[in-house]
């Protein structure tokens, strides 16, 4: 015997009916102070220290990364 049960609910009453606290607003707040800080932390950075940021290397990283690509593939590095 096969019995299927089908509930429609929204989250909330699904949460409400488990017991479960409501915590949307614990992830706005949250939201809206990663998004605060993101932004900060980008307007503090100017283009100069967002590449050293990403390609600590500089220039001779870069190299290397098209080296290291170049042998994974076969290919002579330029």
């Amino acid at each position: 015997m096969k019995i299927t049960v089908d509930v429609d609910c929204s989250p909330e009453e699904a949460r409400a009916f488990l017991g479960l606290p409501d915590v949307k607003p614990l992830q706005d707040r949250m939201m809206t102070e990663i998004a605060e800080r993101m932004t900060a932390n980008v307007r503090a950075m100017d283009a100069q220290e967002m590449m050293k940021f990403w390609m600590p290397g500089g220039l001779n990283g870069l190299e290397q990364l098209q080296s290291m690509f170049a042998q994974m593939t076969g290919l002579k590095p330029k």
